[in-house]
């Protein structure tokens, strides 16, 4: 994944095979083939799931009844590096229903802060930033949901040694996540028969595949709704070749008043209103709260998300609240590690992993066909409609320079009778966009994005009329 990349719009995936060297999805896709062999159960390593279970989480309602667990997962002792985890039993039948993890991207924002608590967890945290609200369209009614922060430095993950963070780079991480899940099954162990689905956004999800077809969409995006001018965008076309690694002086220059103009409204939704509040601190903001391009000019770029669709764009803001309680903390198990007077300081996006995370890999285009020949379950969804900053036309490229057979044409799909989106099947892939939607598909289209998991999961055909 190359220098100046942030986002991964949403992939929904099973495991994989890959090579060794590859993007954080992809391998820790290839490591989880393996993750059956590492798995055993003892009364022991039960007892300590139960330890972990959620107990009086201030704010959160009296009902429905809810089974949660949180805690640490240790990944490599000898460096003292754990990573947090928040767990919901699906809402029903969990005894047999799929285990989904889910993760956020950055890389360097919070899969608690955003995939749990504003996104498609079971409880969100209210516009008071002191109580929680059941979210009736979580996803844990179709499966149970495992929200994992990582890398460490995101949330409340951690390392003892410092030098850890000068190491973070996609086979790193992957490693890390690896042995996080190896370790989470020996937890809880009546899991380890489940089905396992692996679905994130942003960076975590890897849409943002090539260079040159996203940042070529991205510029297209940007003049085709009339973000930029005409002549703003003949320049960046003239001066700019996306399909070299290093962008010249004047690209940069040319890329740098694109996103000068989204600076004034939020790329990650760009109808959207952006919160007005004094948000002065780390990485309030999307999930791709952190805003770079291919240099380190706009690394510490922050662009803020806007809910849509009656949602409170300064959602970020209350969740940095909640979880900076010293209660919440508590009761999540999320300062047993120490901390001044037993607090850990908790931010939604920690900039300084995305500045010290190595990009290295120009497209994963080749990924995915191998995914693909082994036959795995790939969806890909995006927002389209509303997104800058990972466009719905760069994704297109993208898909399209795959040369996949066409199994199933480009159509809509329907909810609540409805245009829902678009889908378009491929030989090994589904591509679907929801209308309407920001960057945050759950978070704008909570009702379309509970639709689509249910898709996935259960096999079933999207509506394909009202």
């Amino acid at each position: 994944m190359e220098r100046g990349r942030e986002e991964r719009r949403e992939d929904m995936a099973s495991s994989v095979s890959a090579p060794t060297k590859l993007p954080f999805l992809s391998l820790l896709l290839t490591l989880f083939i393996f993750l059956g062999s590492f798995i055993t159960t003892t009364t022991c390593i039960k007892a300590a799931h139960e330890s972990d279970k959620v107990l009086n989480l201030p704010g959160q309602p009296s009902s429905p009844p809810l089974s949660h667990f949180s805690g640490y997962i240790t990944v490599n002792q000898d460096h003292g590096r754990a990573l947090f985890y928040w767990f919901f039993e699906a809402q029903s039948h969990p005894s047999i229903k799929p285990l989904l993890l889910w993760f956020n991207g950055g890389p360097g924002c919070s899969s608690i802060g955003y995939g749990a608590a504003v996104e498609l967890g079971p409880l969100r945290v209210d516009a008071s930033g002191s109580g929680l609200e059941f979210n009736k369209h979580s996803w844990n009614k179709e499966a149970n949901m495992l929200f994992v922060e990582s890398p460490v430095g995101v949330g409340f993950s951690y390392t003892n040694t410092s030098a850890d963070f000068t190491k973070l780079d996609d086979v790193f991480v992957a490693e890390d996540v690896y042995n996080f899940l190896v370790n989470w099954m020996k937890r809880f162990p009546h899991f380890k028969n489940h089905d396992v689905f692996i679905s994130g956004e942003s960076y975590a999800g890897n849409p943002e595949t090539n260079d040159y077809y996203d940042y070529k969409g991205l510029l297209e995006y940007a003049w085709s709704h009339s973000v930029i001018s005409d002549q703003e965008f003949e320049n960046a076309k003239k001066v700019c070749n996306f399909k070299v690694f290093d962008w010249s002086g004047e690209c940069n220059a040319a890329m740098s008043v694109v996103f000068e103009k989204y600076n004034e409204i939020d790329i990650y939704n760009i109808y959207a209103p952006i919160c007005l509040l004094n948000t002065s601190g780390s990485g309030r903001g999307s999930d791709g709260d952190i805003f770079s391009s291919k240099t380190q000019n706009y690394r510490s770029r922050r662009m803020r998300i806007g809910g849509g669709g009656g949602y409170d764009p300064c959602y970020s803001t209350y969740t940095q609240h909640y979880f900076n309680r010293v209660d919440v903390q508590t009761s999540l198990h999320a300062n047993t590690r120490g901390g001044a007077n037993g607090f850990v300081n908790w931010n939604v996006c920690n900039n300084s992993v995305l500045g010290t995370y190595n990009f290295t890999v120009f497209s994963v285009l080749p990924i995915y066909t191998k995914l693909i020949k082994g036959g795995l379950k790939i969806w890909i969804y995006s927002s389209g409609d509303t997104d800058g900053r990972v466009p719905v036309i760069g994704s297109r490229y993208c898909i399209e320079a795959l040369g996949l057979p066409l199994k199933s044409p480009w159509r809509s799909w329907y909810h609540n009778h409805q245009v829902g989106g678009r889908i378009v099947e491929y030989e090994g892939l589904t591509y679907v966009t929801v209308r309407g939607a920001g960057h945050l598909v759950p978070l704008n289209k909570p009702s379309q994005a509970l639709s689509l998991i249910h898709s996935f999961l259960s096999g079933k055909h999207l509506p394909a009329q009202r």
